[in-house]
C-alpha cells in the first residue's frame, strides 16, 4: 500500500524530477496555458498553486522562495506582478486541468493545464481583432 507516500514519481529520479516541474511551472507562468500529459498536469498543479500562494503573499521571503524554485527572474517577476494579482480575490484553486484526447504517437492521455482567472487569447479572438479595427476605421 501507499500510505504517506504523495510524491508522484513519473518515471524520474529526484533531481530530474524536480527540474521538470520547475520548468512546467515556469512555461505555465509564461504562456499562461500549456499542452501537456495528463500525469505530470497533475504533478505540476500543486506547485504551481503554492507560487501563487507565495505571489500573494509578496515578501521578500516569499519571493526568493519563489526564485529558489523556478530559478528565472523573469519569470518571478512575472508571477508576482501580473499570475498573483489576478488571483487575488481566490482562496484556491488557481489551476484548471482540462482533459484531452490521447496522444496520437503513443496514446498518453494528454490535458490543459492553465490557469483560472488569466484569460486566454485564441486563434480566433487574435484573428478577429485587426478586421474588427478595419471595420471601425472604415465607419469613420
Amino acid at each position: 500500500m501507499r500510505h504517506q507516500r504523495k510524491t508522484v514519481k513519473l518515471q524520474r529520479d529526484a533531481a530530474h524530477r524536480k527540474s521538470m516541474l520547475s520548468n512546467q511551472v515556469c512555461s505555465l507562468i509564461e504562456h499562461r496555458r500549456i499542452k501537456t500529459t495528463l500525469a505530470k498536469a497533475k504533478a505540476t498543479k500543486p506547485i504551481a498553486e503554492k507560487m501563487v500562494t507565495l505571489g500573494k503573499r509578496g515578501s521578500i521571503h516569499a519571493r526568493r522562495q519563489a526564485a529558489a524554485f523556478l530559478k528565472q527572474k523573469g519569470i518571478v517577476k512575472k508571477l508576482f506582478e501580473e499570475v498573483a494579482p489576478a488571483s487575488e480575490g481566490r482562496q484556491g484553486g488557481y489551476c484548471r486541468i482540462t482533459k484531452l484526447g490521447p496522444r496520437f504517437s503513443d496514446s498518453a492521455p494528454m490535458a490543459y493545464l492553465e490557469w483560472v482567472d488569466f484569460a486566454i487569447e485564441s486563434d480566433e479572438d487574435i484573428a478577429a481583432e485587426p478586421a474588427a479595427a478595419a471595420e471601425e476605421a472604415s465607419d469613420k
